[in-house]
């Protein structure tokens, strides 16, 4: 399906003087030469002081999107804005709300640790030392080797140091454990919770690891086909949708009567499986020719995003 649907989304906020949204895409396309369509008339809005998790298969275009948001990709149609500006054109105060960590931590790896945090720290007067010096320490960075001498992990956490330091109002994140043991997941990951209670930074990260998505993100965004296939805070998943499976005709009878929303269809011969949304609290009940069932979070990735 092509419509993007958003299910128990947080009211309308005023997210700055202005009351203009920390992102606000509209009409995004992105094509590559081999691939046309890779985002494809996306529409996405973010509150302030959500947590996003974003949930694509391989390819769907996840980093595409996050880099698009942030203005480090321009799309062939439609805009991204920022807090109200214009993700490509940002100004320094613009920057200055900004956090990103990249799949791959972009760092120069030339430098001394310390000397990159310092660097890092003249461009933004909220940098925080003690925030800082406290994720230094608990993750045992070290100040004084090379960036090059650090293991693919330790990097990684620099890479996440430097973008929770000054404490940004928008946090974009992609793959941000991948390179991480259980260890420094759950300790990035309480440090991304921290953050947003007591900030209300809102947060957009993509990750390939459900466990790690299920702790930390109050809604889930899917991406498929280019867009943004459904949202919704993890617990409406669970309470609203179901995969029915039985005739066509009866699935649909049901839908009816139980004013469901179908989100994704598949026709099997004489059976078919759709998923649906009910919205209104009432649920349909299995029985002999209808299969009525609630989802994990990974079944519902498979079945949105097949």
């Amino acid at each position: 399906m092509n419509q993007t649907i958003t299910i128990g989304q947080a009211p309308a906020m005023v997210d700055d003087a202005l009351g203009a949204p920390p992102v606000r895409a509209t009409g995004l396309r992105v094509d590559f030469k081999d691939q046309p369509g890779v985002i494809a008339g996306l529409d996405w809005t973010l509150a302030a002081g959500q947590v996003v998790g974003l949930l694509g298969r391989n390819g769907a275009g996840k980093t595409t999107l996050l880099e698009t948001l942030l203005g480090l990709r321009e799309p062939q149609a439609g805009e991204v804005r920022l807090f109200g500006q214009s993700a490509l054109t940002p100004d320094d105060a613009l920057r200055e709300r900004l956090g990103y960590v990249p799949q791959h931590a972009a760092l120069f790896e030339d430098f001394v640790v310390g000397d990159l945090l310092r660097y890092f720290r003249s461009f933004y007067p909220r940098w925080s030392d003690a925030k800082v010096d406290g994720l230094m320490s608990r993750w045992d960075i070290p100040r004084d080797r090379r960036i090059s001498k650090l293991s693919q992990g330790q990097q990684q956490r620099l890479s996440i140091v430097r973008a929770l330091a000054h404490e940004p109002d928008l946090l974009v994140l992609d793959e941000p454990v991948a390179s991480l043991d259980p260890a420094g997941r759950r300790d990035f990951l309480r440090e991304l919770v921290d953050q947003v209670i007591d900030r209300g930074t809102t947060v957009v990260f993509s990750t390939h690891i459900l466990s790690d998505l299920e702790r930390v993100a109050f809604n889930i965004a899917f991406l498929s086909r280019g867009r943004i296939a459904l949202q919704a805070p993890q617990d409406v998943l669970s309470d609203e949708v179901r995969l029915l499976a039985g005739p066509a005709a009866r699935l649909q009878a049901t839908v009816d009567a139980f004013s469901g929303q179908v989100l994704s269809r598949r026709e099997l011969g004489d059976q078919a499986r759709w998923l649906a949304r009910f919205p209104d609290g009432r649920l349909p009940q299995g029985d002999a020719t209808l299969r009525c069932e609630a989802l994990n979070l990974e079944d519902l990735f498979l079945e949105l995003t097949q």
